[in-house]
């Protein structure tokens, strides 16, 4: 009877603790939802809509100049799930419209900084550089869909699991001056022309291109003019009377849409990598930069960007290209690799950025984009995860998108989260009731402890 009543007395004591736990949790939310500052959620838990959205490559890179060699235009492309909240929550695309902007951005065109940036180039060459006749300043190019030229501001199209937009010719420029390559997009969800949600993704653009580190530039030609010039001296060509030159004109580039290796017969990606790798160039001298350091996941990233452990040495870049084991653009790094025996990481022949798993929300919803994983080095980056949970993680809180995820009410311990196959326990108090089924949690309930 003794250790009975000890027992009982544990009992007690705690769920004394988890009540008061549970107690204090939720005035700290509340102070979290009046938060200005933005240091704790500031969405409520009862919004009806919650928006994910990211950048598709979490890098981009574009030419300061258009007037001699070029590798690619102003060209960013967003993506965006919007959740409706709920037991469970669903996937909408019907009846709302998805609207963006620039925080700090709102042209490009006539916009210079200080690595000599000409951007009004790219409208004034369009036709001659990619084909598009009647460019409209300040509009891009679309590769998906070339009726269509977005701007700065606009509507994101609805597709079926979620809403995008193509090509925004966004620059690393602000429109005070400011070299930014972090440019802050605002995406505002409406239904029947009320605001239901809103949120903030990074927008990465960024010209630091730094080929003068090795090319010599002249006065009033840049490093790119050197380019075409060893160009006809080493292969025989005559690039210098055509500028200007777009390299995927002859080097097929899928990231432009040439899917083919093109008339040189050998794809960009090969013929650039190839001839870089034996003379001291690095990865952040292309893929930019020194300033932006556009990797900034925090857990895959070093001083140099980490490139070459997920991508491989430059010379292996090129040599798997070659030999036909690797397509640039489509065989891209797997989670796989190093994220091995966790349920859905394996996404196949499927990229990661293309990729669904929980609820059909793509990974980059709750995992943000490539090279900018959370947490990300940038805290505009981690926006997300920092509004809709408190902290720079994953997005790993059911509360984001679960309806009543920590049961709501007078009887705490009443709600049955799982149905049939839920139980009720004093663990309820801040642990959710789940299916006993953990195929239908986020990667079957294998991540790691934090």
């Amino acid at each position: 009877m003794h250790i009975n009543m000890r027992y009982l007395v544990l009992c007690f004591l705690l769920f004394l603790m988890l009540f008061i736990i549970s107690c204090s949790s939720e005035e700290g939310e509340d102070d979290d939802d009046d938060d200005e500052d933005g240091d704790g959620k500031i969405t409520p838990a009862d919004d009806e809509y919650v928006v994910f959205a990211w950048n598709d490559l979490g890098m981009h890179c574009l030419n300061p100049t258009y007037d001699e060699a070029v590798i690619l235009p102003p060209y960013n492309t967003v993506w965006a799930q919007v959740v409706k909240r709920g037991n469970p929550p669903a996937i909408v695309t019907e009846g709302l419209t998805l609207e963006y902007k620039f925080a700090e951005n709102t042209y490009s065109s006539g916009k210079t900084d200080d690595l000599g940036a000409k951007f009004s180039q790219f409208w004034e060459n369009a036709e001659t550089l990619f084909g598009v006749t009647g460019l409209v300043t300040d509009t891009g190019l679309n590769l998906e869909d070339p009726t269509v030229h977005n701007g700065l501001t606009g509507s994101l199209a609805a597709k079926d699991d979620h809403f995008q937009v193509n090509g925004i010719p966004v620059v690393p420029v602000d429109d005070d001056g400011t070299w930014n390559p972090y440019q802050d997009i605002e995406i505002t969800v409406k239904k029947g022309g009320d605001v239901v949600a809103s949120t903030h993704a990074v927008v990465p653009t960024s010209d630091e291109i730094n080929c003068d580190k090795c090319h010599e530039a002249e006065e009033g030609k840049s490093a790119f003019n050197d380019i075409l010039e060893n160009h006809d001296e080493e292969h025989g060509t005559s690039l210098l009377s055509q500028k200007p030159v777009l390299c995927a004109s002859c080097h097929g580039s899928p990231a432009l849409g040439t899917m083919e290796k093109g008339a040189a017969g050998i794809y960009l990606s090969a013929a650039i990598h190839g001839a870089h790798a034996s003379r001291g160039a690095q990865c952040f001298d292309c893929h930019p930069g020194q300033q932006t350091k556009c990797n900034r996941s925090l857990k895959h990233t070093s001083e140099d960007g980490n490139c070459e452990e997920c991508h491989g040495s430059m010379a292996e870049v090129a040599s798997s290209i070659k030999d036909g084991s690797r397509t640039p653009w489509l065989g891209e790094p797997k989670c796989v690799t190093c994220h091995d025996g966790i349920a859905e990481v394996d996404t196949g022949d499927a990229l990661y950025r293309n990729s669904t798993g929980h609820g059909g929300m793509y990974c980059t919803a709750c995992h943000h984009s490539p090279h900018a994983m959370y947490p990300a080095r940038e805290d505009i980056d981690n926006y997300q995860p920092v509004n809709y949970q408190g902290k720079a993680v994953s997005i790993g809180s059911c509360a984001a998108c679960h309806e009543r995820s920590r049961g709501e009410g007078d009887d705490e311990f009443g709600e049955e989260h799982g149905g049939d196959n839920g139980r009720k326990t004093a663990c309820n108090i801040c642990h959710t009731v789940v299916p006993t089924n953990t195929e239908k949690w986020p990667h079957s309930f294998q991540w790691k402890s934090r």
